[in-house]
């Protein structure tokens, strides 16, 4: 009886101990590499950009009063066409003032201001083949469009009420293109149609010729002048006189 109780604890032992030396043996479990992370999308803050750039300080504080900035902010982070702006500097919004902006109702400000952005990321380079597919539509909505016309390599924005050019690029890089124009755009949807023709230039001023100055022919030749001039006849009568004038001293001192 002893015996066999011997035997059943040695053979319980054995077998804890290879076990023991099996799980000690065994190799750990390889784990898979973490994923990397996604780059981070090109961020782009509208605010911090109109701030340091321009004088765009009224065009920014139209943004943030009309929250217009929110939607171009959430147009360039969030979606994959980006945006486009076109800013005016202060002197445009100081200059504008027929017709006034200081009548427009609040809904009528925002459509305005939208007006200004494209929601879509253009390079200057696109804009000579966005030129064919005139009009372009803008945040405002269908009856909001602008005209592009690429002159000679300059980009030129025709709204109807306004006829101004890009005069420069502030920021150019996917998703966000701001670009600054000469004069507020001014769309027909708010305005309407009956635009004041353009004041034409005023005519250059008419210069006479002096009035002792000769003229000249068809052939480039100087007129000749209308004063007389004398004739062979007179100049033999005033030698004549003078030569009866020195006989005449003459035979004085003769005599």
């Amino acid at each position: 009886m002893e015996f066999s109780m011997i035997f059943t604890v040695c053979s319980a032992l054995l077998l804890l101990s290879s076990s023991s030396a099996d799980a000690q043996t065994a190799s750990p479990p390889s784990l898979s590499p973490a994923p990397a992370p996604a780059p981070a999308s090109d961020f782009v803050n509208l605010t911090d950009l109109l701030t340091v750039a321009g004088p765009f300080h009224t065009f920014l504080s139209y943004l943030q009063s009309t929250k217009v900035i929110d939607t171009f902010q959430n147009q360039a982070n969030n979606t994959e066409e980006g945006v486009t702006i076109f800013v005016p500097k202060d002197s445009a919004f100081s200059a504008q003032k027929k017709p006034s902006l200081s009548n427009l109702t609040d809904d009528q400000l925002k459509s305005l201001i939208l007006f200004h952005g494209l929601p879509h990321f253009y390079t200057l380079s696109e804009f000579r083949n966005l030129s064919l597919q005139n009009p372009i539509t803008t945040f405002a909505g269908g009856q909001y469009s602008l005209n592009f016309t690429d002159v000679s390599g300059s980009i030129h924005i025709g709204s109807g009420w306004t006829n101004t050019k890009v005069s420069s690029s502030v920021h150019s890089s996917d998703p966000v293109a701001v670009y600054q124009v000469d004069k507020v755009l001014l769309p027909e949807a708010i305005f309407g149609t009956d635009i004041p023709p353009t004041p034409a230039p005023a005519p250059a001023p008419d210069i006479a010729p002096a009035a002792d100055a000769p003229s000249a022919d068809s052939d480039g030749k100087t007129a000749p002048s209308s004063e007389p001039k004398p004739s062979s006849s007179n100049r033999i009568i005033n030698w004549g006189s003078l030569i009866h004038i020195v006989l005449a001293i003459s035979g004085g001192f003769l005599f």
